[in-house]
């Protein structure tokens, strides 16, 4: 593979995962929303999934810093290539910010389903995680190889609070056609819009960070870390650290060896 082509790959496929990323903790919120009405005495389950909402932002803050030592902004990719969006869309007839947060609450089937949702995704990306991981081309950039095998190391721990409420309600982990919808949605990006957008000429770049805009509460925060106290979540291997200058461009702040 040329030099270029492996760049626009690599630099695509940052996009979208970028773009999951930021799409996967800012929906998390929602979860915990809907799990502190529902138990607000279920501390573990809320205290995981604001672990699970904790890791989403640092592999978004690790690709946000991955993209900034390339000096360059991630394309302009939209929800029709988040995994989570168009599964929330198929299962519910919904996007995920129309949620009908209060029937979240109430209904323990609508509950159910959005777990089942999110723990198939997790896993999802766990198996394309360890595919990319593979690949000469991942293998080609050492920062991105680390960024990949933290998320590697992360997933289990993601899936396993939906799955284990699931199973003290007596309720099944997934449904056959639900596992069906799933690899749908993977193979619909993986095989059809990703090749599309390789070779779509003129792919536009963001011009702001994601996280940049005002309804992201976190986005002039410091990434969210494991606990009180705790080292900075985004690995010192990943390389330089990295802030938005005013101007919504990267600047350099301090380089890591």
């Amino acid at each position: 593979m040329s030099s270029c082509v492996r760049r626009r790959y690599l630099d695509l496929l940052g996009s979208i995962y970028i773009y999951n990323e930021h799409r996967g903790y800012t929906a998390i919120d929602r979860v915990i929303e809907v799990a502190k009405r529902r138990a607000p005495q279920d501390l573990h389950f809320i205290a995981a999934l604001t672990q699970h909402r904790a890791d989403e932002r640092k592999h978004y803050d690790m690709f946000r810093r991955w993209f900034s030592l390339r000096g360059t902004m991630p394309f302009a990719v939209d929800r029709t290539c988040g995994h989570i969006d168009r599964f929330v869309e198929i299962m519910f007839r919904s996007a995920i910010d129309d949620l009908d947060t209060q029937a979240l609450v109430t209904d323990d089937r609508l509950f159910a389903r959005l777990c089942r949702v999110v723990a198939l995704t997790e896993r999802r990306g766990y198996r394309q995680v360890e595919m990319l991981l593979r690949s000469a081309s991942i293998r080609s950039d050492p920062t991105l190889t680390k960024i990949f095998e933290i998320i590697e190391k992360d997933e289990p721990s993601h899936w396993a609070p939906y799955e284990a409420w699931l199973a003290r309600h007596g309720l099944r982990r997934s449904r056959w056609w639900e596992r069906v919808i799933d690899g749908f949605i993977h193979s619909e990006l993986l095989l059809l819009k990703l090749p599309l957008l390789f070779v779509r000429p003129g792919l536009p770049r963001r011009s702001r960070w994601a996280d940049a805009d005002a309804g992201d509460a976190t986005a002039q925060l410091a990434p969210a870390g494991r606990a009180a106290g705790s080292p900075d979540p985004v690995p010192a291997g990943i390389g330089s650290m990295v802030r938005p200058a005013d101007n919504g461009t990267v600047r350099h702040t301090e380089t890591t060896p």
